[in-house]
């Protein structure tokens, strides 16, 4: 009872707060009804009482009741409210559909096995990202309806023309550069069980499982017509395409010696030998290389040597040395010693070879290592460099870098002796942020690292320890690259396992130019910092699964053998997905 006395006490002032007006108002008819003479004597005790009772009624009926009468605006309508309840997600069915609503990597993975072929997108000038479409650009990732199906062994993409090898090792070309009557994907050279590609300006280098190493025209009508830079070089022809090309072969290889893996830029051509040596070569048919990427001191247009221009030459400054991996951008080379060092040569226009700029040297013709221990001067790690990637003006590298121990080291700085921790550099241009280290530079004085990509860890169940995350490798376009890490991958779940236990795959991080909308987020500006990407589809399955409003993360599936089609149901087949950068051009494809 003592807790209603004070909300009594506190009503009549809250009214009078609220509503003073119909108050003033009784009051006055109240002294008008008083103050009346003579013949309104008798109307006064009626209008008293009629002022009393509005009064009354005021007070016991609340002021809002005088409110009505004051205004000409009529009542509000108020609107009922629509509810709407979220539509429950379906109930798992089996296991996988479990997992399916469980995990948006799950069903990437899932999907990549059930559907492979090619995602393609970027520029469309030239009929590559999507050939059946007129479209100048595909923001998001698409398919390429023709490669619907199929495993792919390698893939090459150009702004004005695309090639792949299909599982058989047979060349497929499409693209306006190849043909503009018909741009659409069509076989071309057959029979050779290729392996690998490059591609320059107007040639396509391929490598055969067998180590020859063939130059297809990119055009369709050059492939029929026959070669026109030079009367020297020989013709073979392939059944049953009838297809003109030419082979590089070097001279002087050893018995067993053979090529195992190729690199090029837009004029020229690293060749890889199963004994560490490295060739070079020219490989377009419209400018000889000029700037150093052959590695060959001297050699130019004027001083090659008799026979064909495209002839390839040995690196001889590289001899002694067993070289493990090529890479090469648009006018420069990079060659990394199984030791770990790296040999660098060719243009140097905007730092891409990982010393600072001179005016009066703007390339080097010939291989020369850089000076990695300067960049960990002074931190007590020692740097081991474990691979290279190079494509436009830039490099990039790789390096373990193992805690060492010092002379003024004590108990506490010497608990993590050994540790060793992978870090990414990267040199030459960055206007475009094709650096990836967050900056907008021309040209770069020296590598710098990519913060975002270094020094990350993560706890292995299968060692029980906390190991470092690697890159598994980088693509690098003309200004755009993408990054695959070698985080720990699951494809194990199956019937015999719970159906919490999901597969998820390697994460896939890009940087750089993105004003054809080659990065895949759906927008135009370019990156300076490393980025996620949403998945292939546009995120249509986690849709379906729910998971609509969810953020997701493209991940590829890693290397591992399935049963290919709905269900897996198909055929047998060892696969991964891989990524492609080109020239303004990515593609995320099947690989067998």
């Amino acid at each position: 009872m003592t807790a209603s006395r004070p909300l009594l006490r506190q009503a009549p002032l809250a009214w009078r707060s609220l509503h003073p007006r119909p108050v003033r108002m009784a009051l006055q008819c109240s002294r008008n009804a008083s103050s009346s003479s003579g013949d309104q004597d008798k109307r006064r005790g009626g209008l008293g009482r009629i002022a009393g009772g509005l009064l009354v009624a005021l007070v016991a009926g609340g002021a809002v009741l005088a409110y009505p009468t004051m205004t000409s605006e009529p009542p509000k309508t108020i609107r009922e409210a629509n509810i709407e309840y979220e539509k429950p997600r379906p109930l798992p069915e089996n296991k996988e559909d479990s997992r399916d609503l469980i995990s948006s990597q799950h069903l990437q993975v899932k999907k990549s096995w059930e559907n492979p072929g090619v995602y393609c997108w970027g520029s469309n000038s030239g009929r590559v990202a999507a050939p059946d479409s007129t479209d100048s650009v595909i923001k998001t990732p698409q398919r390429i309806a023709y490669f619907d199906g199929q495993l792919i062994r390698d893939i090459k993409l150009d702004k004005e023309f695309g090639a792949a090898i299909t599982e058989r090792g047979d060349l497929v070309q499409w693209g306006t550069g190849f043909s503009k009557e018909n741009p659409a994907p069509t076989p071309t050279l057959k029979g050779k069980n290729l392996v690998r590609l490059e591609i320059s300006r107007d040639r396509i280098i391929a490598l055969g499982k067998d180590g020859l190493v063939y130059s297809i025209p990119v055009a369709q009508s050059d492939q029929h017509a026959g070669e026109k830079s030079t009367s020297s070089s020989l013709s073979f022809w392939s059944n049953p395409g009838k297809i003109n090309y030419r082979q590089l072969k070097p001279n002087g290889l050893s018995w067993g010696e053979s090529i195992i893996n190729i690199a090029g830029g837009l004029e020229h051509v690293l060749l890889l030998t199963s004994k560490g040596r490295v060739f070079s070569a020219a490989s377009s048919t419209s400018d000889f290389p000029s700037k150093g990427q052959l590695g060959i001191p001297g050699l130019n247009w004027a001083t090659r040597p008799q026979g064909p221009y495209d002839q390839p030459h040995e690196l001889l400054t590289l001899k002694g040395f067993k070289i493990s991996h090529i890479a090469a951008g648009d006018y420069h080379s990079l060659a990394l010693e199984q030791d770990g060092r790296v040999f660098v040569f060719g243009d140097n226009s905007s730092g891409q070879l990982g010393f600072e700029v001179e005016k009066e040297i703007p390339f080097v013709d010939g291989p020369i290592p850089i000076p990695i221990s300067k960049m960990y001067r002074g931190t007590r790690e020692k740097p081991l460099i474990t691979s290279i990637a190079a494509g436009g003006a830039n490099s990039f590298f790789t390096i373990d870098a193992t805690r060492i121990g010092g002379l003024n080291d004590d108990a506490n700085n010497g608990r993590d002796l050994g540790n060793v921790k992978s870090d990414v550099w990267g040199c030459g241009s960055g206007i475009w942020g094709s650096l990836g280290n967050g900056r907008w530079t021309h040209v770069s004085l020296g590598p710098s690292k990519i913060k975002s990509l270094s020094g990350l860890s993560e706890y292995d169940e299968t060692t029980n320890s906390v190991v470092p995350i690697r890159l598994a490798y980088m693509s690098v376009g003309s200004t755009h690259t993408a990054a695959v890490m070698k985080n720990v991958t699951h494809v194990d779940a199956s019937d015999k396992t719970s159906d919490q236990d999901t597969n998820w795959g390697a994460d896939v991080l890009w940087w750089g130019g993105n004003e054809y909308y080659q990065l895949g987020n759906g927008r135009r500006n370019n990156v300076a910092t490393p980025m996620y990407i949403g998945p292939l589809d546009g995120g249509k399955g986690d849709a379906e699964k729910g998971r609509s409003d969810e953020i997701h993360r493209l991940q590829i599936a890693p290397r591992t053998t399935v049963r290919l089609g709905e269900g897996g149901k198909g055929r047998k087949a060892t696969v991964e997905q891989r990524v492609e950068c080109g020239r303004f051009v990515s593609a995320v494809y099947s690989s067998v």
